[in-house]
């Protein structure tokens, strides 16, 4: 078991939220602009506010959740200390 300071746990996801609200908002104002150019615009130009506009929500969550993960580089998948499976031949007689 792995015992955690205070100074080494991360802030409270509450205390996160606000700033994640704010990065998606103006990520989705940026997402409203490109639908608006896109209709105004001339023809070459619309395309790329088009694509702007339909990969901007993806984009949007992408960067809106940044910064929350959890794992380690210090965090090990596999036990060291893990005891090998003896083959089929030796068993309990």
């Amino acid at each position: 078991m792995k015992v955690h300071r205070i100074t080494s746990a991360q802030s409270a996801l509450s205390d996160d939220l606000p700033g994640r609200q704010k990065r998606y908002f103006i990520s989705m104002m940026i997402r409203t602009l490109c639908f608006i150019l896109t209709v105004i615009t001339p023809s070459p130009f619309r395309w790329f506010f088009l694509l702007g506009a339909v990969t901007l929500p993806y984009i949007a969550v992408i960067i809106a959740n940044a910064g929350r993960e959890t794992v380690t580089g210090n965090t090990s998948y596999f036990n060291a200390n893990a005891k090998e499976i003896a083959s089929g031949s030796e068993g309990p007689n």
